[in-house]
């Protein structure tokens, strides 16, 4: 089940950001309150709404299309979804971020350090293993680190990689909350 929500999560956010595209492009959210439910999406995530401090120094990385941050909420009375995610940039090694982020992680429980060569390439939220903890997937071997913590229906993922040809640092935050009937989000 929780499958299924996130993909009509991500085709309500598809549809709707095709549609935001044609509105004014200083607006950076759209909202829908129905009596279905509520639905938030936005370009306007940052590293406070993923539930994290940001990095001293670092900056949000924007493209033409600003497609690097989403915020997506959907909350009904059957399921609700948060999704966070921001990408920065950093003229500071990964080494340098990781410890940072590994520390302020531990707020939310056990840190687990996994590494890929992909951030994102992972993301599992089957619905047997929605309350399960987070694992490392694959060989974890990789240059992107990931720290996790959480379980697989609430997580913050924080995912460092070197720049490429460049000094500095990339990442990405990332929160994730799913709920079934019961619960906040």
């Amino acid at each position: 089940m929780l499958r299924r929500l996130c993909a009509i999560g991500f085709g309500l956010v598809i549809a709707i950001s095709s549609f935001a595209a044609q509105q004014d492009p200083q607006e950076k959210h759209v909202d829908i309150q129905s009596s279905a439910g509520d639905l938030h999406v936005g370009t306007d995530a940052d590293a406070r709404k993923a539930g994290l401090p940001l990095y001293p120094g670092a900056r949000l990385t924007r493209d033409e299309d600003n497609r690097n941050a989403v915020n997506l909420g959907l909350l009904t009375e059957a399921f609700g979804m948060k999704l966070v995610v921001a990408k920065y940039e950093s003229d500071d090694a990964p080494a340098k971020i990781i410890d940072f982020y590994r520390e302020q992680l531990k707020k939310y429980g056990k840190v687990l350090e996994c590494h890929s060569r992909d951030h994102g390439e992972h993301a599992d939220f089957d619905d047997d293993k929605a309350s399960k903890e987070l694992k490392c997937e694959g060989d974890n071997t990789g240059p992107v680190t990931e720290l996790k913590v959480g379980r697989q229906n609430n997580q913050h993922v924080v995912a460092i990689e070197p720049k490429e040809g460049h000094s500095g640092s990339t990442f990405a935050l990332v929160y994730v909350h799913a709920r079934g009937k019961q619960g906040d989000i």
